[in-house]
């Protein structure tokens, strides 16, 4: 038995750039940072910063090019994958991405127990799930219903993580 599995909560790092391909198939792309904080043996507050490519297909794409933006906080949940690639000079090329199944946009919440008017604009870290950006649930083709992927060898029961691009 295995598992591909990879929760992340980080920073969005770019706007998503989002591609639309045949029969509307939406791809969405961008970077995710996630940092750690530690202090050093010399007392150093050292922080470490991890980047990793996200990668959204269908109705997910179209959730985050609606409400995903520059430095926005997510929880995505995934598996990893590489790919490769030949660049324009002829060299074979290799990239990991984050193939997410469920994003969830967080958002600072204000906190208003017993604060005193002076104070009461002063926002938190707290940390809660954004209510309009709960992914639904993931596409399946029909057999034999003009599927995405009847035009690719395999048929309507191919998955995305095979499509060439």
């Amino acid at each position: 038995m295995s598992i591909n599995k990879v929760i992340l909560v980080g920073n969005v790092g770019k706007d998503p750039v989002v591609r639309y391909f045949d029969k509307g198939v939406a791809k969405a792309t961008f970077p995710l940072a996630t940092g750690e904080t530690y202090t050093n043996q010399q007392g150093e507050t050292i922080t470490s910063t991890e980047w990793h490519n996200i990668v959204l297909w269908r109705a997910l794409a179209e959730v985050a090019e609606k409400t995903v933006k520059k430095g926005a906080q997510l929880y995505i949940v995934g598996k990893i994958k590489t790919r490769s690639y030949v660049d324009k000079e002829g060299n074979n090329k290799y990239i990991t991405e984050i193939l997410a199944d469920t994003m969830l946009v967080l958002e600072k919440k204000q906190v208003q127990n017993n604060i005193p008017d002076s104070n009461r604009n002063v926002t938190t870290d707290k940390v809660g799930p954004s209510e309009v950006n709960e992914p639904g649930a993931p596409y399946q083709p029909d057999a034999g219903q003009g599927g995405p992927f009847n035009d690719i060898p395999g048929g309507a029961g191919q998955s995305e993580d095979d499509l060439p691009f």
